[in-house]
């Protein structure tokens, strides 16, 4: 194979199509691809070293991907590396625009697929130092490495791949207990890691972990009370990758993957059945669909794919038959309910697809189990709709049997007879899917009789004989599938389905039902063998000759199914039907009426119609009856009514079709039909045979010399005397009415359609100068089978030039002849686009290709094992993308001329001429190359005000065309500075155009989707086309390297000094071209009539013109500025915006030096990874003996503003700020500064400016809405950023004066103005820092003493963005004023709680830097817990978060210097004893005053409490890890607080409790953490509150649940969990031991735990625990209420059975019947035992009666007998 390639193309292809060496023409492909190729090389070869970016590289790289999609990858090896490093080299050219890098960065995408051996160190060097838990940077770090840390290394160089890092992402990911963002991105990084490389690494004792983690992340909902934490729901596991992951772990020696996998489908498997309903549903729908087909994929990569150069897996590690087994069997059950999903049943089909070709015989049987009476019922027709859709699913594996299922075939003759009542006229949605089910199941299968076979044949297996037999009855199925096809026909007939009035077009759904049964009825009779075609035939034509059909409905149906036969077997078709309808139409045609009647007799047109239909068949066929077929297009073209007309043209369409195009004449199954005698060829031994792509033999229609003079003569005898009429009635010279005018349009219309692919492209000048390049930017052709007959005359010319003329003449004389314009439009843009098919007609054949492909492939064996007619259909897609591959195509004069038509209907008067016409010249505009250029400036003409002639629907046109469409290209934002710099200015100046009203809304609707699409789309354009050095190298050598080789040059010294010349050229153009958009912008706004509307546009537009490589001009700088004191308030947001990147524009560089840390502070670096605080990151810490307090300090003070460097490690060059005196100067004089610094610096200095600028910023926007203002923020860190302190004194009254005004927006404003101030005086020298807190100081006293509900938020957000990535030893005279003393009670409670905010904010930005601080306000706090109101307790909770979130327990992370939660929870505990020495009820009986004089301490206590209680709520969802060991020793204290039921009156104290618990038992345990929290549990199982008892078990379930397999894979934790709740199922109060046996029931009922022989033996013996008499009472004595010990254990033994009852909800499990039995004798028990049993059974029978007829199959008669006795409850009456 290779060698042929080698002589044929000079080089081995790395992955050529296939398909398209079965193309007809397949042996002119090779020259094509190579001379295509090489065009490639040497142009973009040639434009790269003659540095021209725009046209030339972009031109070419867009053809290499044209390439690509039509050949694949067919280059060289050298040239495949080669084009890799060419883009690679101009994805990286440093200016590069953005949207060229898009383009660039796709192709290399396609092409890429290596990393180099040294790439992970060097990546792990660059991201590490990013590694900080509490920052942003973390999410950065890990979502790089998921996207580039290679894991395909080979195995000897793994210790320079993931050895480097594993250990240490793995650890960071399992001590990670709360779900940050930055998981999931890890998660992801470990499935890619784990598939590419199965067996290399242990997962083992990570299984049970990851496995508890994927069930945490489905988010279920667990136990009796909900409450979810947030950040679970919103950071859940990505289900592809988590499949990914478990795919790959199974297999291998140890098995445990494998049975933690079983055991999470048996704990959720519940949860698909069809009666539950979530948000959560979605996700196990999705785990459930991808994960057989994931392993499909593993599988085949093991077995059947060729090795490639990627790790194969070792064999230790393949999976085993035994694997694969276990695998289905513990998929099954979830997928067998989740076939009734309410989300529909296809998720459930493409599993049972994968599993099933797995193991068929444990797939296909239960599957079939649940088909066959879902068939047999009338009254569940949503269940027939989904055994069907999965058993087509696994249709491929039934019926090719196999030696692991050979009894498959056999179901297949009973399926299919059975699904036949499916079509029902009744029933849309159950026809369709039955359609579908037999159009499969016959695609596979060979309808033929082998019944013969039996006598002739001896060697036959059992099936075989009995599928031989079965195949007897397929003539009988076929008859009575066309009998259901002709009842649902008779009944949809249009007499029937619709009133008279109503439309005659079919609706959407019978044309659904139309293609689903041609498309059927044509499968079924492909497969056919002759004998029963022949009997299908006369049916056919029987039932369509003998009735008549209306045309519209069951007329279509009808010609569909006899044009199915017609395509099958023309020959004898065709001798059959057109004979009949010929006679029948000549003898209506007779008398001459007819034809001019407007309402044709029905017989005629119906006969008319089938003629139509049975003539789409193959050319050379038709041929025979060419004279009858041209008599009757003669005599029936020109009748007066339109149907008739029509039918006509159609037949003539189809005439020409299938006379000149390529396409293949069959699709059966198996090459060369089923015609051989029974005794050679035997066809059951083909069903199911997947097509053999080297042997398709696929018989292509290749039109013959005679077909096309045939067709030619067809044109010459029709179109010319049509063309010839239209042109006489366009000069003038004849007239012709509205009617005929469209007549003979529409037969022109269909002449194009028919014949397009003879009729070569129209020809014509092309347009020079609307681009200058330096290489070629020619048209690629490619041979579609079609070589253009030149001694003809070209009819596409004709045409052209007849409707040209046509069309002017209909638009100055009758412009309302709408539906002629409507004619005309459709025949331009056939003229210019097509050639045999259409564009959106091939993209739904391409997606319906890939949705059958999809429900019938085979990816275990993979290559192509599809059916054969799958395959041949591909080929004829690749034929098709051929024949549309017509992009980059030259614009030449011909196509100038038609896109002015056709701009000139897209503005003329009726807005639906406009709109059709609109969106053919869009279509047009992106097939040719830089025709917009040509286009854009005659539809601005209709935009210029000076033209005054302009209409108002030209104006609209015009601006729509502006628009473009949803997809297509916009002209109004191009990526050309030639262009916007027309487009945009026009856009603005038509708000002076006479034809422009604002009162039209449709028109003010315009103008802001045009300006919306441009803010949208709008990217900025490159002013920079540099290509560097680099790329003309790999340039130059891909034009000289391997084969084939360019015929192009290497450009000459002198051509590649012109390039360069002329790109330097083009670059000061651009700026040139940048300046005058601005220009011209800035001139329409100083216009003074300029509506208001244009006005905003204008500016809008100028603030997309800021750019970070080229400053705004000085004129467009002043008036930004000007701007900010605007009366509007949208122009004052926008010059804010503006202003403050202008300030970015302008800002100075300041200049930075590399330093050592370990010098700095004279400590070694730690050898190996030490995160947290360490001796060499101590310097860093804010520490307040050693601050910058004088000058001298300031200065040799090292600075570093980020707050991740060096909390993990340091970057291997950590770049510092250079001392002040190597900066640039502050506080220049206004000669010193630039033209556009002086602009703002007359502006800011000036008084009345400034006054006028704060007034409008402390003004309200929307009342309550408003927040602080980021780009305000900017605007001023920006000003004191790049003036330093110059205009301080003129704002410093102002914010004097807006500090002490409370109100909201006043407060807002100086907000925004200190938090800039703070940034912005980053640089500045110490006098000026210092001089500065000296006047903010006073300032944020008084602004914290008059904080309101309303500003609290604002000043927050000020501290905290002031803080943000600055040093904390700069900021020390503000942490130092927060701490002044945050709670001190001055101005109420509610003070207190928004400084508290305002100091968190703060000190949160500092992250780990601040621990002197931290733990001087815990000093602070600690105290002050008990004495505090409700909003306080709010806040100080959520400050000690803050205080400890840096305890983490974090692998190599030292014990940190900051609070310790250990220590903490220590002293807390001491003041706490009070409550948890007594033993009463804790009421929360205190009164919310701080009274004078000491409280008691346990009202203390109970204070302190309800504060520690809000630091663990507010905790659970922000910490890293949980501190486990000291939550637990708060635990008992919970328990005794929170109430039982669910009641929303109790007070705070019980509800937080309620609160925490909840949240506690959903946190993610350690495995050392197990033990510790059981025995806490158990312990309080022995408290004497029953409250305390029942609360455990609510605690151990939900904690169990969310932590599944961790316990799972602890023995001894199972065993205490199970005696906990035994023990507890035994308890003394009710209630407690019927929540016992709620748990024991979900335990089992998740196989936590199972009933096995001893724990039902202990439940028989306690059931049995003999009752005392009932002693006779005395009347009046008391009753004794308290139960005695042996009604309890007998209760409890009951209890225990009813628990395993409930357990299996949905199934009978062998050990049931016998407990049911058990149980039934306590029904007359004492209560509470009875009514236990009564709940029970009623439980049991609500959940069993669905499915009761399967369910009864399990019990004997004697139990059905006492079964049924119990459920119709006698006791109601007794």
């Amino acid at each position: 194979m290779k060698k042929a390639q080698l002589d044929e193309l000079g080089f081995v292809p790395q992955k050529d199509i296939v398909y398209n060496k079965l193309l007809p023409y397949a042996d002119r492909l090779d020259e094509e691809s190579n001379d295509l190729l090489s065009k490639i090389k040497g142009n973009l070869g040639r434009a790269v070293q003659l540095r021209e970016l725009w046209p030339g590289v972009l031109f070419w790289t867009r053809k290499l991907s044209t390439y690509m999609r039509l050949y694949g990858r067919k280059f060289s090896k050298e040239d495949h590396v080669l084009f890799i490093k060419l883009l690679y080299e101009l994805v990286t050219i440093p200016r590069l625009e953005i949207s060229m890098m898009h383009g660039l960065a796709r192709l290399l995408i396609n092409l890429l697929k290596y990393f180099s051996e040294s790439a992970t160190q060097e990546m792990l060097d660059e991201w590490r130092p990013l590694f900080c838990p509490f920052d942003v940077t973390m999410q950065r770090a890990i979502s790089y490495f998921e996207l580039f840390l290679p894991t395909t290394l080979p195995p000897e160089l793994h210790h320079k791949g993931f050895k480097l890092w594993f250990d240490e992402f793995i650890s960071l990911w399992v001590s990670v207990q709360n779900l940050p963002s930055w998981e999931v991105h890890l998660v992801n990084l470990f499935a890619r890691l784990a598939n590419d490389n199965i067996g290399y690494i242990d997962w083992d004792p990570y299984i049970p972990k990851i496995f508890t983690r994927i069930l945490r992340s489905l988010n279920l909902p667990v136990g009796t009370s909900q409450m979810m934490v947030p950040r679970y729901v919103t950071n859940a596991y990505d289900i592809s990758h988590v499949v990914l992951w478990v795919s790959s772990l199974l297999g291998g020696p140890s098995k445990q993957a494998q049975a933690q996998l079983t055991g999470l489908f048996n704990s959720i498997t519940s949860f698909f059945h069809p009666s539950n309903h979530g948000r959560w549903l979605m996700k196990l729908m999705k785990l459930l669909q991808r994960l057989p087909a994931s392993v499909v994929r593993r599988l085949h990569r093991e077995r059947y794919r060729k090795p490639t150069w990627l790790t194969p897996i070792p064999d230790s590690h393949k999976l085993t038959e035994d694997d694969i087994t276990a695998f289905v069997e513990s998929m099954m059950q979830p997928v067998l309910l989740a076939m009734f999903s309410k989300t529909g049943s296809l998720d459930a089909a493409q599993a049972l697809q994968n599993l099933a070709l797995m193991r068929p015989e444990l797939v296909i049987p239960p599957v079939l189990e649940k088909t066959y009476p879902a068939l047999e019922t009338l009254t569940e027709p949503h269940q027939l709709t989904a055994t069907l859709s999965c058993m087509i699913g696994v249709a491929r594996s039934l019926v090719s049997g196999g030696q692991r299922f050979p009894e498959g075939p056999t179901h297949m003759l009973p399926l299919l007879m059975r699904a036949l009542p499916g079509v029902d006229p009744n029933d849309f949605s159950k026809c369709m899917i039955t359609f579908q089910f037999i159009a499969t199941f016959v695609t596979l299968v060979p309808l033929v009789d082998c019944s013969s076979a039996l006598h002739d044949r001896t060697d036959l297996t059992e099936v075989e004989r009995e599928m031989c037999s079965a195949s007897a009855e397929f003539e009988d199925f076929v008859l009575q599938f066309m009998d259901r096809c002709f009842a649902l026909i008779d009944s949809s007939t249009l007499e029937q389905t619709r009133e008279e009035t109503e439309t005659e077009k079919m609706t959407h759904l019978e044309s659904l039902v139309e293609l689903g049964l041609s498309s059927t009825f044509s499968t079924i009779l492909t497969q056919c063998s002759l004998d029963i075609f022949k009997v299908a035939l006369e049916k056919a034509f029987n039932f369509a000759t003998t009735n008549i059909f209306e045309t519209r409905v069951a007329g279509r149906m009808v010609a569909d199914m006899c044009r199915a036969a017609a395509k099958c077997h023309p020959a004898e078709s065709l001798k059959l039907f057109v004979p009949h309808c010929c006679s029948q139409i000549h003898q209506i045609a007779v008398n001459e009426e007819v034809l001019n009647e407007e309402e044709l007799d029905k017989e005629f047109l119906w006969n008319l119609q089938l003629l139509s239909e049975v003539t789409r068949v193959d050319g050379d066929k038709i041929l025979i009856y060419s004279s009858d077929l041209v008599q009757i297009l003669q005599l029936t073209l020109h009748l007066k009514c339109k149907q008739g007309y029509i039918l006509a043209c159609n037949l003539l369409h189809h005439v020409l079709r299938s006379t000149v195009l390529t396409y293949p004449t069959e699709y059966c199954s198996v090459p060369g039909g089923f015609h051989q005698p029974i005794s050679d060829y035997l066809p059951i031994k083909d069903w199911g045979r997947p097509g053999d792509l080297w042997n398709l033999d696929i018989q292509w229609h290749v039109p013959s010399v005679e077909e096309t003079s045939f067709a030619f003569y067809l044109l010459d005898l029709i179109l010319q005397p049509e063309l010839q009429r239209l042109q006489r009635f366009a000069q003038g010279e004849q007239e012709m009415s509205r009617d005929d005018v469209l007549q003979s349009l529409t037969i022109v219309q269909h002449c194009l359609l028919g014949a397009g692919g003879l009729m070569a492209p129209l020809k014509g000048e092309p347009i020079p100068e609307l681009v200058h390049s330096m290489v070629n930017l020619d048209e690629t052709t490619l041979y579609t089978g079609m070589a253009y007959d030149e001694s003809r005359e070209n009819y596409r010319d004709a045409i052209c030039r007849v409707m040209r003329q046509l069309l002017h003449y209909i638009l100055e004389h009758s412009e309302d002849d709408t539906k002629s314009l409507f004619s005309i439009i459709k025949i331009t843009s056939d003229l210019l686009h097509f050639k045999g098919s259409h564009r959106h007609e091939f993209d739904s054949r391409w997606k319906s290709f890939n949705l059958v492909k999809k429900s019938m492939e085979n990816r275990l064996h993979g290559r192509k094992q599809h059916i054969r007619a799958l395959l041949i259909d591909r080929v004829m897609l690749q034929h098709e993308l051929r024949k549309l591959t017509g992009e980059g195509c030259q614009y030449q004069s011909i196509h100038q001329e038609l896109m002015m038509d056709l701009l000139r209907l897209s503005t003329s008067t009726y807005s639906q001429v406009r709109s059709r016409a609109q969106n053919v010249l869009f279509n047009s505009i992106g097939a040719y190359n830089f025709c917009c250029r040509d286009v854009i400036p005659h539809i601005l003409e209709f935009l210029n005000p000076d033209n005054s002639s302009v209409t108002q629907q030209q104006f609209k046109g015009a601006l729509y065309c502006l628009l473009g469409s949803h997809s297509g290209v916009c002209l109004a934002n191009l990526h050309d500075w030639e262009c916007i710099s027309l487009t945009w200015p026009a856009i603005v100046r038509s708000g002076l155009s006479s034809a422009m009203s604002l009162e039209k809304p449709s028109i003010v609707r315009l103008f802001d989707d045009l300006s919306d699409k441009i803010h949208r789309q709008y990217e900025t354009i490159g002013m920079d086309f540099a290509i560097p050095a680099g790329c003309s190298d790999v340039a130059k050598q891909l034009m000289v390297t391997g084969n084939p080789s360019p015929k192009d040059p290497v450009p000459s010294e002198d051509e590649a000094a012109e390039g360069q010349q002329k790109q330097e050229l083009k670059n000061s153009e651009s700026v040139g071209k940048y300046k005058q958009l601005v220009g011209d912008l800035l001139e329409c706004l100083s216009n003074r009539n300029m509506p208001w509307k244009f006005e905003h546009t204008a500016i809008g537009f100028l603030s997309l013109l800021l750019r970070d490589d080229h400053q705004l001009p000085p004129e467009a700088v002043l008036f930004f500025v000007k701007s900010l004191n605007h009366d509007s308030l949208y122009v004052r947001k926008v010059a804010i915006s503006a202003v403050a990147g202008i300030m970015k524009q302008i800002k100075r560089p300041h200049k930075k030096v590399p330093v050592s840390p370990s010098e700095l502070c004279g400590v070694k670096e730690p050898g190996g990874i030490v995160a947290g605080d360490r001796a060499d990151n101590k310097w860093l810490q804010y520490n307040s003996s050693n601050l910058p307090r004088t000058q001298q300090d300031w200065d040799q003070c090292v600075f570093v503003e980020k707050t991740h460097w060096g909390y993990y490690c340091w970057p291997r060059k950590l770049m510092m700020y250079a001392p002040l005196e190597e900066q640039p100067k502050q506080n220049l004089t206004r000669d010193e500064m630039t033209e556009r610094e002086q602009i703002i610096h007359d502006h800011f200095s000036d008084p009345a400016f400034i006054n006028q600028f704060i007034e409008f910023l402390s003004l309200e926007d929307r009342k309550g809405k408003d927040k602080f203002s980021p780009r305000r923020f900017c605007l001023f860190k920006g000003l004191f950023r790049n003036f330093s302190d110059a205009f301080l004194p003129l704002l410093q009254p102002h914010m004097e004066r807006l500090v002490a005004d409370s109100h909201e927006s006043k407060q807002r404003c100086v907000a925004e103005i200190i938090s800039g101030l703070i940034r912005g005086c980053k640089h500045w020298n110490y006098t000026k820092v210092a001089s500065l807190w000296q006047l903010l100081c006073p300032l944020l006293r008084t602004a914290l003493s008059n904080i309101t509900i309303e500003t609290y938020a604002d000043w927050g957000t000020c501290i905290a963005t002031a803080c943000e990535s600055r040093d904390p030893r700069k900021l020390h005279w503000l942490f130092e004023m927060l701490m002044e003393s945050p709670v001190n009670g001055e101005g109420g409670s509610f003070v207190d709680a928004c400084r508290l905010y305002v100091l968190q904010g703060g000190l949160a930005q500092q992250e780990w830097r601040v621990s002197e601080l931290l733990h001087r306000l815990l000093q602070y706090l600690e105290p002050k817990l008990t004495q505090v109101y409700k909003n306080v307790r709010e806040r100080i909770g959520s400050v000690l978060t803050y205080i400890f979130m840096i305890d983490v327990n974090l692998p190599y992370t030292q014990p940190t210097t900051s609070p310790r939660i250990s220590d903490f929870t220590e002293r807390i505990l001491l003041q706490l004893k009070p409550l948890t020495e007594g033993d009463e009820e804790i009421q929360n009986h205190v009164v919310e005053e701080n009274e004078v004089g000491e409280q008691d301490e346990r009202t203390q206590a109970i204070k302190l409490l309800k504060t520690v209680l809000k630091w663990l709520i507010a905790s659970a969802g922000r910490s890293f890890s949980t501190a486990v060991p000291e939550q637990l020793r708060l635990l008992p204290l919970l328990f005794k607080i929170a109430p039982v039921e669910n009641d929303d009156s109790y007070d705070e104290l019980k509800r937080d409790a309620k609160t925490c618990l909840s949240l506690m038992s959903q946190g993610l345990l350690y495995t050392e953490q197990i033990p510790m929290v059981l025995s806490t549990l158990q312990e309080i199982a022995g408290s004497s509150s029953w409250h305390a008892r029942y609360t455990v078990l609510t605690y151990l379930q939900i904690m169990v649940f969310y932590n599944l397999f961790t316990f799972m894979s602890d023995q001894k934790a199972l065993n205490d969990v199970r005696a906990l709740v035994i023990r507890l199922l035994e308890d003394e109060q009710l209630e407690v031991r019927e929540m016992a046996a709620t748990t024991l029931s979900g335990f089992l009922q998740c196989n936590f735990l199972s009933m096995d022989a001893p724990m039902q033996a202990h439940f028989e013996t306690l059931c049995k625990t003999c009752l005392p008499k009932k002693r006779k009472r005395e009347l009046g004595s008391i009753v004794d209420t308290i139960p005695s010990a042996d009604l309890v254990r007998r209760h409890a033994g009951v209890l225990g059975l009813s628990a395993c009852i409930l357990s299996s909800p949905y199934d009978v499990p062998t050990w049931m019947p016998q407990l049911l039995m058990d149980l039934s004798a306590h029904l007359n028990d004492t209560q509470p035992i009875e009514m236990t049993v009564k709940k029970t059974l009623s439980n049991f029978r609500r959940t069993h009666h669905d499915n009761w007829q399967q369910h009864k199959q399990q019990f004997t008669d004697d139990q059905l007998l006492v079964l049924t006795d119990l459920l119709v409850s006698p006791c109601y009456y007794a």
